[in-house]
């Protein structure tokens, strides 16, 4: 929200982006649009006006996730085994999709908005930070050379989306995440 925007627009977006949390939370993705404006109280244009796109509100609900995720990458870069750390930060990526209800949504790949203020901004970021990551692994001949993060991320979101309604979703996703990483490290 930038910071020119007049105050009462600035306490709408924070108001309607603390009631779209809890509404993705309790519903997920296809949490209504609507319903967030009631509960806030404002017109379902002001909704729109802040968030113009589905995927621009799931975006704003898991920035914060994101940049945890961004972090945890960092921190992991200078670690010792370059392949564990590779996959403790997929772990933490799984993890995170399969208890934060949108959020394997929000890193989905959609080829229907190719503009760029459509961009994946989730993705990007998780791919900005998960690139040295994924490249150290791959100079130390831990993961296949051609395996690139838009693959991984890819992967991860089919894993949660996959077991959102299986009756123990972490459970199955975890098992999921280790079969995929049978598939991932190079043949010997």
């Amino acid at each position: 929200m930038p910071e020119r925007q007049r105050a009462d627009a600035r306490r709408n977006y924070a108001r309607i982006l603390a009631v779209a949390e809890e509404e993705v939370a309790a519903h997920g993705p296809g949490a209504s649009l609507e319903q967030i404006a009631r509960t806030v109280g404002v017109g379902s244009a002001t909704v729109r006006r802040h968030f113009p796109t589905r995927r621009a509100l799931l975006e704003a609900v898991s920035r914060k996730r994101i940049e945890a995720l961004c972090v945890r990458a960092h921190h992991l870069t200078g670690a010792g085994d370059s392949r564990q750390a590779l996959l403790d930060w997929l772990n933490d990526v799984v993890a995170y999709c399969v208890s934060a209800r949108g959020l394997a949504a929000a890193l989905a790949y959609d080829g229907a908005e190719s503009e760029p203020i459509h961009e994946n901004s989730c993705s990007a970021a998780l791919e900005a930070a998960a690139g040295p990551l994924l490249r150290r692994a791959a100079q130390d001949g831990a993961v296949a050379a051609d395996v690139t993060v838009t693959d991984l991320i890819t992967l991860i979101v089919g894993i949660a989306l996959g077991t959102e309604h299986h009756p123990d979703p972490a459970a199955r996703a975890d098992r999921l995440f280790r079969l995929t990483v049978a598939g991932v490290s190079p043949q010997r």
